[in-house]
């Protein structure tokens, strides 16, 4: 929460450094130019690997390398070899990726929920200075207000609970 004891984080990011974050990963999509998007149905249709299907991949390149002559011209033995090489290459970047993301993901949610706990602490700090009577504070409190009737709710927001 801004201004109290539990504040976590309390930065900003410059301009200059999520435009950098934004070109290093332009440069990794560059460096890699062969990744694609799949389809949601691509997604849900296209059989995937595991350990126990990837054992067996490796078992059919091996019987393929070594009995080529029993295998049809248009099966690729290289391109077989090439797209489970380059599965397990890219598994090395995803977990570093993920845990970025994770990372990522874990700060913008510290960061909003501090902005949004501080916030209601606000509203409440105003609300009590228009239950005192203090001049002004009756339009910030409406103004305020107007976030959560406007949602359906009671008026009240909710009790903020501590970021853990």
């Amino acid at each position: 929460m801004s201004n109290l004891s539990n504040n976590r984080i309390n930065t900003t990011a410059t301009v200059a450094q999520i435009t950098e974050a934004k070109n290093s990963i332009e440069a990794v999509m560059t460096i890699l130019p062969f990744l694609t998007g799949l389809t949601v149905d691509e997604r849900i249709s296209l059989p995937s690997i595991d350990v126990s299907n990837k054992a067996f991949t490796e078992d059919a390149i091996n019987a393929a390398i070594n009995n080529t002559g029993l295998l049809p011209q248009y099966i690729s033995v290289n391109a077989m070899q090439n797209d489970l090489t380059l599965f397990s290459q890219l598994d090395e970047l995803i977990i570093v990726v993920k845990q970025l993301l994770e990372r990522l993901e874990d700060t913008q949610l510290l960061a909003g929920s501090e902005a949004y706990v501080s916030a209601l602490m606000v509203y409440k700090l105003f609300g009590a200075a228009a239950d005192a009577g203090v001049p002004g504070t009756d339009a910030i409190v409406a103004q305020l207000k107007q976030r959560f009737t406007s949602t359906g709710n009671t008026g009240t927001p909710p009790t903020p609970t501590p970021a853990p």
